[in-house]
């Protein structure tokens, strides 16, 4: 009897404890946000009482889960693949987040390659043992970018030879930092968290490309819950997390 009502205290204390109408809400992200979206999650659920959970792919990855129905709340990708699901009809609405440019990874302690012209960026590629990008079949929006823009500049048969290809963009700097590759392409907000790698340079503006990162609620999620979180990721007290991943978030947000 005794045991039972020690139980009973437990099982009470634990459901005082948890906030009335708190909510679960399950995310879906391409690599480049995590960084500010994980910052921004901290501070949510400490707000809020909610839970948030992540999952991190390729921006192609969370496409194809929201097309095939899997039970998401939020999906959050490139604005490309975003699009796709908006035409399919997969999404109920849609939030911008903010864009980011493209860069070069090198090993913590090597030199940086000046990459500040065309001609510059062509010629520290060439000069490069190895070269590490996510795998365009993966789906990653950075390595598509780059595996186009390389035959775009006449070297795609020599970089080929030389690739390392990656499963995401923070892969892409692991392999940097760990030596298997000797330069590395994707986010300024994918290299920064990687320790023994770091963030060379950007892209010059010739070469360059801004990407939009987009959080949708697919049809079926919590949109309550969803549109929530989205009203934190875009409040103006979230905009330094943002900036410091390297993201500008869109005007008057």
């Amino acid at each position: 009897m005794r045991f039972q009502k020690i139980c009973i205290g437990v099982v009470g204390a634990i459901i005082v404890a948890m906030p009335a109408g708190a909510a679960e809400i399950k995310i879906i992200s391409a690599e480049s946000p995590r960084t500010a979206l994980e910052h921004i999650a901290a501070q949510f659920q400490k707000d809020t009482g909610d839970k948030v959970s992540f999952e991190f792919m390729t921006a192609g990855q969370v496409r194809d889960r929201v097309l095939r129905g899997d039970k998401v709340d939020l999906a959050i990708a490139s604005g490309g693949f975003i699009r796709e699901l908006e035409k399919a009809g997969k999404t109920s609405e849609i939030d911008n987040l903010g864009k980011i440019g493209v860069a070069m990874a090198v090993h913590e302690g090597a030199p940086s390659p000046d990459i500040s012209t065309p001609e510059k960026f062509i010629a520290a590629v060439k000069a490069a043992k190895s070269v590490s990008f996510t795998d365009p079949a993966a789906g990653g929006t950075a390595g598509q970018y780059f595996a186009g823009l390389f035959e775009k500049l006449g070297i795609g048969d020599e970089i080929k030879k030389k690739a390392v290809l990656s499963t995401g963009g923070r892969n892409a700097a692991e392999k940097v930092a760990s030596g298997a590759a000797e330069m590395g392409f994707t986010f300024p907000s994918e290299i920064a968290p990687i320790k023994g790698a770091k963030i060379a340079g950007m892209l010059p503006a010739e070469l360059q490309n801004y990407v939009v990162y987009i959080a949708a609620i697919p049809v079926g999620g919590n949109v309550d819950a969803a549109r929530k979180f989205i009203a934190a990721a875009v409040a103006p007290s979230s905009r330094q997390h943002w900036t410091a991943a390297g993201f500008e978030p869109p005007a008057g947000k």
